[in-house]
């Protein structure tokens, strides 16, 4: 027997409506607009690229209790869930590397930079080791080692290592496309200089071949070998 009673959709939408809040250990509820500033500072992080399940665990070591279906929807409606849309590599006016092999005449014709992520058991996180290597030489000619290296780090390095070469002219220096060789504020300094910047090829290490050894043999000989109880 048919039933004489049939539910009438509401024609809305199904489900609990959404928070707008989220909560935090130390703050209380905190609206969108504050969550969504906790994603994007975390983001600006040179070494951080990352969707929302990554990021659903960053925030909960910030204090955020949040689950990811969650953040998915915030970040969806912030525009942080695509590449494009939560870093900006374009990086235009880009020169990029016309020649795989490098050929040098002399020392100081042509430099190449690279930043090599070093875990720290003991601390129990990364430090990182930027190098600039004279191709022509394969003399190391300047690094800095850091937990933190950003764009003015770069800058003061390769300040310090001009001035000791007393700016020599006609130089090019080679690096891959990290945030902070791309950086607007380090190729004006390179350009205001005279320095000639040129950039490798995504997944073409081989166009850095120089500074990339070194560093694979750093962390052959060395990383991988010994654990430091400090960073000193």
């Amino acid at each position: 027997v048919e039933s004489s009673y049939y539910r009438v959709p509401s024609g809305g939408r199904k489900g609990n409506r959404a928070s707008k809040l989220t909560y935090h250990k130390e703050k209380g509820y905190v609206d969108q607009a504050t969550l969504v500033n906790a994603v994007k500072e975390i983001l600006s992080h040179e070494f951080i690229d990352c969707g929302y399940r990554l990021m659903c665990s960053y925030l909960k070591e910030k204090g955020y209790i949040i689950n990811h279906k969650k953040l998915y929807r915030i970040m969806k409606q912030a525009n942080l869930l695509k590449l494009e849309h939560r870093i900006n590599r374009s990086g235009s006016g880009r020169k990029f590397v016309e020649f795989r092999k490098v050929i040098t005449s002399r020392p100081m014709e042509c430099l190449e930079m690279d930043i090599k992520v070093v875990w720290i058991p003991n601390m129990g996180k990364n430090a990182y080791l930027l190098s600039v290597i004279d191709v022509h030489t394969r003399r190391i000619l300047k690094d800095y080692f850091a937990f933190n290296i950003k764009k003015k780090q770069v800058i003061n390095l390769l300040s310090q290592m001009f001035e000791e070469f007393e700016y020599p002219e006609n130089i090019v220096i080679r690096s891959d496309n990290g945030s902070q060789f791309i950086a607007k504020d380090v190729r004006e300094y390179l350009k205001l200089i005279g320095v000639s910047q040129e950039f490798t090829h995504v997944a073409t290490p081989e166009e850095n071949a120089h500074v990339e050894a070194y560093h694979g043999i750093l962390k052959k000989e060395v990383f991988q070998r010994f654990e430091y109880r400090t960073f000193g």
